[in-house]
């Protein structure tokens, strides 16, 4: 792997998303003296769905016109629509859940972006990502940490990377808090200075999920039944909903509370819903999870004790794991895990170190 240093033969080519986070990314990097490209990745877009591209594609052309440095659009709309969002209509006909930005930082942003960035001249990509990426094994590998800014830390969408692509991408975010990029973006009066927080799918931002899937997949109605038996309402497809989710059932009797989702029953076609003290039944200890990846390789060791979470933002919870091969493993959890989603990611942390992960099965 070439050395990191700063020279301005070492081409570097900066995602930009249009947004604060990736413009000081580059502005970090341009300081640093490396020669820099802008790149603007072109997804695929819902028809009928507002989408802002255009605008946030100006945004990330006036940063680099601030920066002084080239700009590109790189093209991957056949490749998003194949590898996130035909997966992601798939997964929701199985009844599962997935998280489609897990799937476009593997395909997209680390796949299609890389490779042509490489094939262009590249010698690294960067990313607007809060994680650090540190050497290992005297250099011949690399490992995932957790960012300093754990409020912001984006380690969990990363576990899917492999040391192949990870050889050739750069974190600058990694040792910066949010307010801090926030501060070097006024000062250094970038457009995106400003900017609020992109939210809902990667590269689509939001929408309504059960309108999109409407058009792909067929509504089934079902009963809506309680964890008691009680028949509560009718369902318009088990594929719309997620274990876990809060929803509009009405609301329970004896507290009052409204329902969650706790299971999907495929065979009668029933949504099994609880109140918040009944829902804590159907908790989990034991967690399966396939399409497994370990970053480093090396497959963790059993009944030692490491972290995980089951979803973003969740606080990181003591487990152990019981079976673990390449492509598959066992987590079990200390405490009872609430609302373990079938098709979500699941990721373990040694301390620190992001190990990696795989998707939750039934």
């Amino acid at each position: 792997m070439k050395k990191q240093g700063a020279n301005k033969k070492t081409k570097i080519f900066a995602a930009m998303s249009g947004g604060v986070d990736s413009s000081v990314a580059a502005l970090l990097l341009q300081k640093q003296g490396y020669a820099l490209v802008g790149c603007y990745i072109k997804g695929w877009y819902p028809p009928g769905v507002v989408c802002n591209w255009k605008e946030d594609r100006r945004d990330a052309m006036r940063v680099c016109a601030k920066l002084g440095v080239p700009f590109i659009t790189v093209d991957a709309e056949k490749e998003y629509k194949k590898e996130v969002v035909d997966y992601m209509v798939r997964e929701y006909k199985a009844g599962r859940t997935p998280n489609p930005d897990i799937m476009c930082n593997k395909s997209i942003k680390f796949g299609v972006f890389l490779n042509k960035a490489l094939d262009m001249g590249a010698d690294y990509i960067a990313t607007g990502h809060y994680v650090k990426k540190l050497s290992a094994s005297g250099g011949k590998t690399c490992e995932l940490v957790t960012a300093k800014d754990l409020n912001k830390d984006q380690s969990y969408f990363l576990w899917t990377l492999t040391q192949e692509q990870l050889k050739y991408c750069l974190f600058p975010l990694g040792e910066i808090l949010k307010t801090e990029v926030r501060k070097i973006a006024k000062e250094n009066d970038l457009a995106t200075a400003e900017k609020e927080e992109s939210q809902g799918v990667c590269f689509i931002g939001e929408f309504n999920m059960e309108d999109f899937l409407k058009k792909y997949i067929k509504p089934k109605k079902g009963k809506i039944t309680t964890s008691r038996g009680e028949i509560v309402g009718e369902h318009n497809g088990l594929a719309f909903y997620t274990v876990g989710q809060r929803h509009g059932f009405g609301y329970a009797g004896g507290n009052g509370g409204p329902y969650y989702v706790v299971e999907k029953d495929f065979k009668k076609n029933e949504l099994i819903v609880a109140e918040k003290l009944d829902e804590r039944e159907f908790a989990k200890t034991e967690v399966d999870i396939m399409g497994v990846n370990w970053i480093d390789v090396i497959v963790p060791k059993t009944n030692r004790n490491y972290l995980a979470r089951i979803r973003y933002r969740q606080p990181l919870e003591k487990c152990k794991i019981s079976k673990v091969s390449k492509k598959s493993a066992k987590i079990v959890f200390d405490n009872p895990q609430r609302a373990v989603t079938p098709g979500q990611s699941l990721v373990v942390y040694d301390g620190k170190k992001m190990l990696g992960g795989g998707i939750i099965q039934f």
